[in-house]
């Protein structure tokens, strides 16, 4: 069997696709994060994994190469990872009360080969008080998470509902890549 690289070293997309009980080494895949201003958020996310995957396949053509890329969007506004208090307080004054989305791009490369594919999942915050805010910012989970927070953590008690795939919002459909993996032969 071929081996599975997953090109990340993002410990979310490690615990979501050791789910799917699969041997896989990771590989760091640092790539120009550079996209055109006018894309769409689901371009951006696949755009972004496929050049991850690219970067790792080109010395591991006979391995198959899981790149992925996730990101929040209100509107067609992107919000990156808050690198501030202020940014942080910024993006969930904006998610506050209103509905998103999280949109998370995979490109699975083998050879010539490639399944390219996104899933996007519609997330609504509950009405957030300024205290419920600082309270999430001074547990600094939000520093390294697209749009200031994690369903995953502290931050599943801002949300009050999802349409869609959970684990694509925590950083991989683990559903679609087990699928995808089967369509392309590494799963008998």
């Amino acid at each position: 069997m071929s081996n599975l690289i997953l090109a990340s070293q993002s410990p979310r997309r490690k615990d979501l696709l050791k789910q799917l009980q699969l041997s896989f080494t990771t590989i760091s895949s640092d790539v120009d994060e550079t996209v055109e201003p006018h894309l769409k958020p689901h371009e951006v996310v696949t755009e972004l994994a496929l050049r991850k995957a690219k970067v790792i396949a080109m010395n591991h053509s006979d391995s198959y190469v899981l790149g992925s890329d996730t990101v929040v969007a209100l509107g067609d506004a992107i919000l990156g990872k808050p690198q501030t208090d202020e940014e942080a307080r910024s993006m969930l004054n904006m998610l506050s009360g209103k509905i998103h989305s999280v949109y998370t791009g995979v490109a699975i490369l083998k050879g010539e080969e490639q399944s390219l594919f996104y899933e996007k999942t519609d997330v609504a915050f509950w009405e957030l008080t300024p205290a419920e805010i600082e309270e999430y910012i001074a547990s600094e989970e939000p520093f390294d998470k697209a749009g200031a927070y994690g369903i995953q953590g502290l931050g599943a008690k801002l949300v009050k509902e999802i349409k869609g795939d959970y684990y694509a919002v925590v950083g991989l459909p683990i559903s679609k890549v087990y699928r995808a993996l089967r369509e392309m032969g590494y799963l008998q």
